[in-house]
């Protein structure tokens, strides 16, 4: 017997929703954010603010790899972050960092700054906005995907 069959259709959309590629809480992305701007404060920069587009952007990645099993910069549609945000009309896209297996919003900022590449994205005080979006993989790890922009 099926799930739909035994507890009905929103229960089953409730389970799927569980699964592979869907979005984990939010308040994780918030807390990613934070820490951002916390490691931004110590050195000199200015807090980024979340930008929807770019929370759609990076929510809409990190579903992508994981809905099709995959890590990279590049979507499964051949996009950079900078074509995905310009196709919700944001033109500011600068940099974007993506990590794969932190199980909380620390692990992944403190990840992200022990990598130089990573770093410079999260500290460059150019950065006046940013998205963050997560979801979880096929084999349980978290995706993660944060977007900088200048506007």
């Amino acid at each position: 017997m099926g799930v739909t069959a035994m507890f009905g259709s929103a229960a089953a959309a409730l389970i799927a929703g569980l699964t592979f590629g869907f979005a984990v809480p939010a308040s994780a992305e918030s807390e990613v954010v934070r820490l951002t701007n916390d490691a931004r404060a110590k050195h000199g920069c200015s807090a980024v603010r979340q930008e929807n587009r770019l929370m759609t952007s990076t929510r809409r990645h990190s579903a992508d790899m994981a809905r099709n099993n995959f890590f990279s910069h590049t979507g499964s549609d051949g996009s950079d972050f900078s074509t995905r945000a310009k196709r919700l009309g944001y033109v500011h896209a600068m940099s974007e960092n993506i990590a794969k297996g932190h199980p909380s919003a620390r692990a992944v900022v403190d990840g992200w700054l022990r990598s130089e590449p990573h770093r410079r994205a999260i500290l460059d005080c150019g950065a006046k906005a940013v998205g963050v979006g997560m979801a979880r993989a096929r084999d349980g790890a978290l995706l993660w995907t944060q977007d900088f922009g200048r506007a």
